[in-house]
């Protein structure tokens, strides 16, 4: 089950590194930017695209460039222009020898340091901006938007051609959800009765993780009470012993 909004997200990803330009996923904590990734790494042909992974750690520049340089199968040393350098040809020969359009995915890229950050725009300067190698997909919660704000950063801000914001679920969107998560389990009808359902919306607050861990908790709850249905008082007991 994709979400009304995710869907768009993913349409607008696509079209974006489709014209080989770069952008941003910001979000909340849990509302589903991982899950919206790995849809985009999965929609992208492999016989047009290289899609390369990385999770953002609190890192240098140099030691930043190594953890790429690893991800996309460069070598992981030298100084660090070198290694901007060896990166940039890597993108290249991935692009003119083989024929794939290089996109480098950026998990967690709220932690990036504002002068990584700054780099990043170097990775994509090909022959003076005249060529567009490599998309950058920047994943982060929202001090991600705050940092792209600050002045030295407005030359990277301004390659990024979309920014996608990912809002929480609705009610009606949390109950199909939930419902649909049930159905890929394998069961015949949802275990969560109507109280149940307006219980995990409220107290989840249309996080998806959030959800999903305190529906999961109820259920193991209903269970220990021998019980076949939820009922919001499962749901209550169950954010008792999640978050007490």
């Amino acid at each position: 089950m994709r979400l009304p909004d995710m869907e768009e997200a993913l349409r607008a990803l696509e079209r974006t590194v489709d014209n080989r330009m770069s952008a941003a996923i910001i979000a909340p904590a849990g509302t589903g930017k991982s899950v919206l990734l790995r849809a985009l790494a999965a929609r992208l042909p492999e016989a047009r695209y290289r899609v390369h992974y990385v999770k953002v750690t609190d890192l240098g520049k140099r030691e930043m460039c190594r953890e790429l340089a690893t991800a996309v199968g460069a070598h992981p040393v030298g100084s660090y222009p070198r290694l901007v350098r060896s990166l940039q040809e890597r993108f290249s020969s991935a692009l003119g020898t083989d024929g794939l359009r290089p996109v480098l995915l950026l998990d967690e890229a709220h932690d990036l340091r504002p002068e990584v950050l700054a780099m990043l725009r170097l990775l994509t300067n090909f022959e003076m901006d005249s060529r567009l190698v490599v998309s950058l997909i920047l994943c982060g919660q929202p001090p991600l938007k705050t940092l792209l704000r600050r002045d030295q950063l407005e030359d990277i801000a301004r390659r990024l051609a979309h920014v996608v914001t990912l809002r929480p679920l609705t009610r009606d969107q949390s109950t199909h959800y939930l419902e649909h998560r049930c159905r890929v389990a394998g069961a015949a009808a949802s275990p969560f009765a109507p109280s149940a359902h307006d219980a995990l919306w409220e107290m989840a607050r249309g996080n998806l993780r959030a959800c999903d861990r305190l529906a999961l908790k109820a259920l193991e709850v209903a269970h220990d009470q021998d019980v076949a249905l939820v009922d919001s008082n499962h749901v209550l007991h169950a954010r008792q012993l999640l978050w007490p």
